[in-house]
């Protein structure tokens, strides 16, 4: 009989929890912000690395050996072509050609000879007046010295080549570079070129693209004879963009194998040469399809297990968690290509604190 009070308190205890949780109810709705999904323009930029070089160059190498003797520019200047430019003490080789010419001459009179010798013992033998072993001597010593005199020809042609390569001329249009060699320096065939020159205008810039972009910039190839806008331009090292757009010259014919990527050669205007060759910049490809695309703020997507999605306000405020699929990222804003339509309301923020079936009000975005 004394354990009754102790289990009427108990009862009343469970009863007014239980009037608690009634008076509690749901939970209020969540607050977020929130945007409707709208088409916008879909243009953005990729950039890529991208290394400035000439379309043409050309080293200046020597041919034959020697001290230089005359150089015939300032260095850094425009050249034209076949202008000279350097010089190479040409006395040994002048002295060769003089001797082969002396030789050349030596030869032919030995053929003049030769050859008078010859008619002579072949009228003789028409008569039956010599023996014949003296007509084939003689015939064979006209043809020995028919040889000999294309032997000394031979030898004027290599000789004077080499007197020809004692001057050096510009092989092409451009800008030449400082001069590796001074007045009285020795030089000789090898690796090491005694200047560059390099065409300037136009002027390329290189890029290793992914070898996903192969078809991208294989379709602005195709058209750029045809249409010059801002779809290709070069990002400056100081942020400013170069004034004149450029256009793809080349794809290179295959993808390397050990970074899966494909150089391609982009050429843009210079006619105030201020781009020089071996700067580095960045190729801004600009890509738009022409139509509007679904876009909605970047900070609305969620990212689980690699899969994107976001909070769909829907009826009676109760959200609903959607799959997407992503396009390109457009500043703060992504292109949506699947799980959206134009006019869902998605929530903005504070879906850290909201899941799916959840209710929420929506504020307005500070």
């Amino acid at each position: 009989m004394k354990k009754l009070p102790i289990l009427v308190a108990a009862i009343l205890l469970t009863a007014c929890g239980d009037k608690k949780n009634e008076q509690q109810g749901p939970p209020p709705p969540t607050p977020v912000t929130a945007v409707k999904v709208t088409k916008g323009n879909a243009t953005y930029y990729e950039e890529f690395p991208a290394t400035v070089t000439a379309l043409r160059e050309v080293e200046i190498q020597p041919q034959v050996s020697g001290n230089v003797t005359g150089i015939f520019f300032q260095d850094g200047q425009h050249v034209s072509k076949g202008q000279k430019l350097y010089t190479i003490d040409a006395q040994q080789y002048r002295a060769t050609y003089d001797q082969a010419v002396a030789n050349l001459n030596v030869q032919k009179a030995n053929l003049n000879r030769a050859q008078k010798d010859a008619t002579r013992y072949n009228t003789l033998a028409e008569q039956d007046a010599v023996a014949k072993q003296l007509v084939d001597n003689a015939n064979a010593t006209l043809e020995a010295a028919k040889m000999q005199v294309e032997a000394a020809q031979a030898n004027i042609r290599q000789v004077s080549t080499n007197l020809k390569y004692t001057t050096i001329y510009a092989p092409m249009e451009g800008t030449i570079g400082i001069s590796q060699v001074r007045l009285g320096s020795a030089v000789a065939p090898g690796p090491t070129p005694m200047n560059t020159i390099s065409e300037d205008n136009p002027i390329a810039a290189d890029v290793q693209a992914d070898a996903s972009y192969i078809a991208r910039f294989a379709t602005l190839q195709s058209k750029s004879g045809v249409v010059r806008d801002s779809t290709l331009m070069l990002q400056l090292p100081d942020g400013n963009l170069y004034k004149y757009p450029g256009t793809v010259r080349i794809i290179d014919r295959a993808v390397d194998p050990q970074t899966g990527t494909l150089r391609v050669r982009v050429a843009f205007p210079n006619p105030g040469k201020t781009l020089k060759v071996g700067l580095n910049a960045n190729i801004r490809v600009k890509n738009s399809t022409g139509e509007p695309q679904l876009l909605i703020p970047y900070k609305a997507v969620t990212e689980q297990m690699s899969e994107y999605f976001v909070f769909v306000v829907g009826d009676s405020s109760k959200v609903t968690q959607k799959k997407v699929t992503l396009g390109a990222r457009i500043n703060g804003n992504v292109v949506v290509k699947d799980g959206l339509t134009e006019g869902q309301t998605i929530v903005t923020g504070g879906t850290q604190k909201i899941k799916d079936g959840g209710k929420v009000s929506i504020r307005s975005e500070e």
